[in-house]
């Protein structure tokens, strides 16, 4: 079961969590719809190429990422979207395109949007089609300690 590593790291450290279930979804607004989420709150994470290393990119279901202004936030010009032969066998207990954004627990630097990080609460999938977690913002930055940056989006 794929959110068991997901919720035995949050238990593990105490976390108050509620986890969602609901019918299969595979795009970050159809899973904030099915899951009664909001889109601004729905954290939908991206994986990028910052050099040679990989990285999660969190930003709220509703926008998109604009690489260039990525490149330009990190000041490199080698960011790029990793593909999906690159990055799956980083997240074996991962439904493909259901990670969750705790980088940490997958040995990966996060950057989180600063939209997310006003936020109360954050939810986003457990690593599958058909479950979301649901918690504070203020316990998600705790675990992750991610970089937050003000990610140009759309």
């Amino acid at each position: 079961m794929p959110a068991a590593k997901v919720k035995a790291y949050l238990d593990s450290r105490g976390i108050k969590y509620v986890s969602i279930q609901h019918s299969p979804a595979f795009t970050a607004p159809e899973i904030a719809e099915s899951a009664h989420v909001s889109g601004r709150d729905f954290a939908k994470t991206v994986i990028v190429m910052l050099q040679d290393e990989m990285a999660m990119i969190v930003l709220p279901a509703s926008r998109r990422l604009l690489l260039s202004d990525l490149r330009e936030m990190l000041e490199s010009s080698h960011v790029r979207l990793a593909s999906e032969a690159e990055f799956k066998d980083r997240f074996p207990d991962c439904e493909l395109g259901a990670m969750p954004p705790l980088g940490n627990l997958y040995g990966m630097k996060t950057y989180v949007s600063g939209l997310l990080a006003e936020e109360q609460e954050i939810a986003f999938n457990a690593g599958t089609h058909t479950e979301v977690i649901k918690m504070t913002y203020a316990d998600f930055e705790q675990l992750v300690q991610p970089t937050v940056l003000d990610f140009v989006t759309t």
